[in-house]
């Protein structure tokens, strides 16, 4: 419990966005604790990262709290610096058609809800004591399927993500007063392993730089909203999307 390194705890953290925050967090010195539902990967290579995985389901609100115990378990001197709700599913129909409102039963919106939303909620709560102790930050990751209707993202998916852009100027607001600072980013076509097919038409139509993001460049709008540099940025939502969002 010595480590006095700043202290990120960052969900949804086994591929993708959460894989480049990792890097880049890890090179500029913090340390790092994922939760994801996958169990450890044995073909990790990065340093400390067995004893920094948790693995926990989101989707079981009620297993929340023991989360957070282990996160604080975990933690020096009751410090977290930074919490960065990455976590998100986005359920597809069949051949990974796009799921609309008549494709969506009670059971898919209550897992989506759950991960995407809920628990995010849920366990910024829990941990607010450590992050008031750093003067820490919250990052929530949206989505451009929050302000829009998206031809690969379902209506539950969407759905959460308007929904977590209002709770994130709901937690800026509360928070705020207390020394914790709470601002969303909100990709838009990123070059992951889930792009869907037909990415490359959307992005000749509606992207004006005219190219995907790459994980990296959102890995660095994360970073910066969890320093100094973004000290006065509280209740913001970050696009970034090439200016698909305009």
């Amino acid at each position: 419990m010595s480590d006095e390194r700043p202290t990120m705890l960052l969900t949804g953290a086994s591929r993708g966005i959460g894989h480049a925050t990792v890097k880049l967090f890890q090179k500029n010195g913090w340390r790092i604790l994922t939760v994801s539902r996958q169990p450890f990967s044995q073909d990790c290579a990065w340093p400390d990262a067995r004893e920094s995985h948790i693995q926990a389901d989101l989707a079981e609100i009620d297993q929340i709290g023991e989360l957070a115990r282990e996160v604080r378990a975990r933690l020096s001197h009751g410090k977290l610096h930074a919490l960065v709700n990455n976590a998100g599913i986005s359920p597809k129909g069949p051949d990974q058609s796009r799921l609309g409102l008549m494709g969506t039963d009670a059971e898919i919106w209550t897992r989506v809800l759950n991960v995407n939303l809920v628990s995010t909620a849920l366990l910024a709560r829990e941990l607010l004591p450590e992050l008031e102790r750093a003067r820490g930050s919250i990052v929530n990751v949206t989505s451009i399927a929050g302000s829009r209707v998206h031809p690969f993202a379902g209506v539950a998916y969407a759905a959460s993500k308007a929904a977590l852009a209002a709770l994130t100027r709901e937690m800026a607001h509360e928070f705020g007063r207390r020394g914790v600072r709470t601002n969303a980013i909100a990709p838009g076509e990123i070059e992951t392993s889930m792009l869907s097919p037909g990415t490359e038409e959307l992005i000749a139509s509606e992207v004006p730089m005219g190219r995907l993001g790459d994980t990296s460049e959102v890995a660095a709008t994360i970073h910066f909203l969890c320093t100094e540099a973004s000290s006065y940025i509280n209740g913001a939502e970050i696009h970034i999307s090439g200016g698909q969002h305009v």
